[in-house]
């Protein structure tokens, strides 16, 4: 699992390590926000209704959701895993903190990445220069972020952003060794 504070670059190192680590393949969360331009249903995220995410979770399809202080919420479909499964793939979730340390929680072995960025005031930074939130929104991120930082101690691997080429292949490196060990386990 991979997981950080908003604007550390989990979406970009999550890209780099489907290109490098072809046994594993990226759940697709469940998300009630509106869609950014470009982003297509079942791809990026699938993008449900408020009601519809009160029915799944009323019929317990979620391993994890996390409702956001601005409204929205997301989590994740056992149906995702499921799917990522019948592939032979091992599954790899891009979550939030709390998410990522509630399925820690529930799958012990599972492995936890926390990305952040060198520092707070390049978090800043990204977060502004994407353009994809309002002021406000931002704000609040950055308020989330700071608490989520607290979080990171709880990961098993804390990656820096700071350069994509080499955080991508410290993080892939330390992906095929579990890769490699959970294989030796199995056989």
């Amino acid at each position: 699992m991979i997981t950080g504070t908003s604007g550390a670059g989990k979406g970009t190192l999550v890209q780099e390590l489907l290109k490098r680590v072809p046994e594993v393949a990226l759940a697709v969360s469940a998300t009630t926000r509106g869609r950014r331009p470009g982003e297509v249903d079942s791809v990026h995220y699938w993008f449900i209704s408020d009601e519809e995410f009160d029915r799944r979770l009323a019929e317990d399809d979620f391993l994890e959701y996390y409702a956001f202080p601005w409204g929205q919420r997301s989590g994740t479909l056992w149906s995702e895993l499921d799917r990522i499964r019948d592939q032979g793939k091992s599954p790899l979730l891009e979550l939030e903190p709390n998410g990522a340390l509630a399925v820690k929680g529930r799958v012990p072995d599972a492995v936890l990445f926390f990305v952040h960025a060198p520092d707070f005031e390049e978090l800043e930074r990204r977060l502004r220069e994407r353009a994809t939130e309002s002021a406000g929104e931002i704000e609040e991120r950055l308020a989330l972020s700071r608490r989520q930082l607290d979080q990171a101690e709880q990961c098993d691997y804390l990656i820096v952003n700071d350069e994509i080429e080499r955080a991508a292949e410290e993080l892939a490196s330390i992906v095929r060794r579990a890769l490699d060990g959970a294989a030796t386990m199995s056989t």
